[in-house]
């Protein structure tokens, strides 16, 4: 592993803070409400810690940057925060810029722990300095298609927007299907009218839409059309990218949100820990706290433990990748190499598909896990 030389300031007095650097996205076009919640999981876990003593008595300063779902503008971000002597990075939701991020913190050899980015390809080479507590794509969206395929869905349309995100994941989809009869027809959603959306719907014949598309709009209103078109009555709309997760979902489209299956990240039944904190992050949030909020969480956790074992130098943290093992809110957290993927993988999160229930859109239903 090369170890850089040390930034200014990186030399630290006993007593002053471990600062991390942290990217969210705050403002649109990010998906704001997830920003907040990633926040609201850091931050909590970042005042726990330094109620108990800190990192051998030094406070965890948490440095935030907003993304804005940029990949420029997080790339800017892991440049100016190296600068400023963070320890590590930690954070991002959106996976094209989390990629952006985590090849400049390995060009930089800075310690990135991604929290929420699914992206296979995070990195374009093997890397020591970033590690992923998220599941990747393949592995979360292979799972939705094993629940399409066990409730008789063959054929399947997306409506999906220009990204390596929403590509990747109808190539994922489309290979997993075929292996079982299956076929995926994709709409564009950035051409397309929803009214149009519909009409193609009619005409191929797929008993499942999926949404592979940006919240609020366009995905809000195709719903709304499918919704109300009598052709498409009992077609299943999907969202595997979780967008029906956060409360400005139901706010904005009411009965119309319930029954579209999603995936999240979360076990059926909390342990302990996972209880005191959905609790914490509820009141913090003043609503229910997503998986994202938990991701966080667990991120400040892991990372806490490895300045405690390892101490704040760049390079022992990302030595450190391997010899994790630490009890999060979802299960316990050990990083290893998956094949196919370049940066060091939990290969445990918990991957469930749920959705709102129709008759109480603020209660999630399991519908599978895998």
């Amino acid at each position: 592993m090369r170890t850089p030389p040390s930034p200014p300031g990186a030399e630290r007095t006993a007593g002053s803070a471990v600062r991390i650097g942290a990217l969210a996205p705050l403002t649109r076009p990010g998906w704001v409400e997830a920003g907040h919640h990633l926040l609201a999981g850091l931050e909590l876990a970042v005042g726990e810690v330094n109620d108990t003593g800190g990192i051998d008595g030094r406070p965890l300063d948490l440095v935030v940057r907003d993304t804005a779902a940029d990949p420029e503008r997080a790339a800017a971000a892991v440049d100016e925060l190296a600068h400023l002597g963070v320890a590590a990075l930690v954070g991002e939701y959106h996976s094209v810029v989390a990629r952006a991020a985590a090849s400049r913190a390995d060009a930089l050899g800075l310690p990135y722990l991604c929290s929420s980015a699914v992206l296979d390809a995070l990195t374009e080479q093997p890397t020591p300095w970033v590690a992923r507590l998220s599941p990747p794509q393949s592995r979360g969206w292979r799972s939705y298609a094993d629940f399409l395929l066990d409730a008789g869905h063959r054929g399947i349309a997306v409506a999906a927007q220009p990204s390596v995100y929403w590509a990747t994941g109808t190539r994922i989809l489309r290979d997993h299907l075929a292996a079982h009869g299956g076929t995926v027809v994709e709409l564009d959603a950035s051409a397309l009218t929803p009214t149009a959306v519909c009409d193609a719907l009619a005409e191929n014949g797929a008993t499942a839409l999926l949404l592979l598309a940006g919240h609020p709009e366009p995905a809000v209103s195709i719903v709304r059309s499918v919704r109300r078109d009598p052709r498409l009555a009992d077609l299943l709309i999907g969202a595997p990218a979780g967008q029906p997760e956060l409360a400005s979902w139901a706010a904005e489209l009411g009965d119309d949100g319930a029954a579209i299956p999603f995936l999240r990240y979360l076990p059926e039944r909390f342990g302990p820990l996972g209880a005191r904190v959905e609790t914490a992050l509820r009141e913090r949030l003043a609503a229910a706290p997503s998986f994202v909020a938990f991701e966080g969480y667990d991120t400040i956790a892991v990372l806490a433990e490895v300045l405690r074992s390892h101490g704040a130098d760049r390079a022992r943290i990302a030595e450190a990748w391997p010899r994790v093992a630490v009890e999060g809110t979802r299960g316990t957290i050990r990083f290893s190499r998956t094949p196919g993927i370049g940066v060091w993988q939990w290969a445990g999160p918990p991957v469930q598909v749920v959705d709102r229930d129709p008759a109480r859109p603020d209660r999630f239903r399991v519908l599978h896990s895998g």
